[in-house]
């Protein structure tokens, strides 16, 4: 199963990021999670169908309304990425 590996800098911790993503995401029908990072930025690790990334990946340009984006990076992961590793949900780290 398609999966990716997102990571967002900018004014993304403290607003409410993560749990808005995990919103959109199980939304999307999309398994992961979202992470803060000690540098800042926000880790969202996404698996599911590739629309729905694409789609999370556009949100993640966004995020909630208290956020100020600078940048979203985009890995594309092997489709062999273990789902069960990931499990069936969006969870917040």
């Amino acid at each position: 199963m398609p999966a990716a590996r997102f990571i967002v800098s900018g004014r993304v911790q403290g607003v409410f990021y993560r749990a808005s993503t995990r919103e959109q995401a199980s939304n999307l029908g999309l398994a992961g999670h979202a992470k803060n990072l000690p540098s800042g930025e926000v880790e969202v690790l996404a698996i599911g169908e590739v629309a729905a990334l694409d789609a999370l990946e556009q949100w993640l340009q966004r995020g909630p309304p208290a956020a100020d984006v600078a940048s979203v990076s985009r890995e594309d992961l092997a489709d062999d990425t273990s789902a069960e590793s990931i499990g069936r949900d969006f969870h917040i780290r």
